[in-house]
């Protein structure tokens, strides 16, 4: 895959590992189109990166997703890489939470059903395009779930398995699907909680030799002793993250 030149889409592009993708790919000479749902964080980066486009969007609201993807339908028609980047995880006790209806439903959504809208939603311009690619962000807890989060873990491993089969289905066209598998890194979202995490920056470095190299699958990190471990003595693996 080529690293420069794209026309790029990324949700979630404020922070974290979103942040860094815009960092990276913009001093790459990519045209980027960034969304997230804080309309003041987009226009603190576009200060920082004035010749992005920022587009505001609510991954947790079925009409902002819809309106994205109407929005790059029609004013973004060379976008040929889709960054599924945006990510929510909610800790919390079954037994004791208050707001657990809600919580399940603006989880789900936002990690899975919105990105996988987002994909169905601009596959016709990704399919006009000789270089193309989608990339979705799972994690580590898709194969060894902790005991605090069960729906984003839950969330993570149907993403991982979405994107198998979104691959397959387009294994004879021009699109090529990827996917990041990180370990814990140092984000926003996970302030507070666990060690000796990667940071974003790291992320990206290693999964970027990969996207180059056309290597769809990135296990980041320590992600690849997991899903070792995993294979020959689950659980080990099992018990490693089950705290975690």
């Amino acid at each position: 895959m080529k690293l420069s030149n794209n026309v790029i889409l990324i949700t979630g592009g404020t922070s974290g590992i979103g942040l860094e993708m815009v960092r990276t790919f913009y001093s790459l000479n990519n045209k980027l189109i960034v969304a997230s749902k804080s309309e003041s964080k987009l226009d603190e980066l576009k200060k920082q990166f004035p010749t992005i486009e920022i587009i505001t969007c609510d991954l947790g609201d079925n009409n902002s997703v819809k309106n994205l993807i109407n929005e790059c339908l029609l004013n973004y028609k060379k976008i040929n890489i889709i960054i599924n980047n945006a990510g929510i995880q909610y800790n919390y006790s079954w037994m004791t939470e208050k707001y657990g209806y809600d919580k399940i439903e603006n989880e789900i959504r936002v990690n899975l059903t919105s990105p996988m809208q987002i994909i169905y939603g601009l596959l016709p311009l990704l399919l006009e395009k000789q270089n193309a690619a989608i990339i979705n962000i799972s994690s580590g807890l898709a194969f060894a779930p902790k005991k605090s989060a069960p729906i984003y873990c839950a969330t993570k491993a149907a993403i991982h398995n979405a994107t198998k089969s979104i691959r397959y289905q387009l294994e004879h066209t021009t699109i090529k699907v990827f996917e990041i598998i990180p370990p814990l890194v140092d984000t926003p979202m996970t302030e507070g909680r666990g060690t000796d995490k990667i940071s974003s920056k790291k992320l990206v470095e290693e999964f970027l030799k990969n996207f180059e190299k056309g290597k769809l699958e990135s296990n980041i990190g320590k992600t690849k002793l997991l899903r070792f471990i995993n294979r020959i003595a689950p659980k080990i693996a099992q018990s490693i993250l089950k705290n975690g």
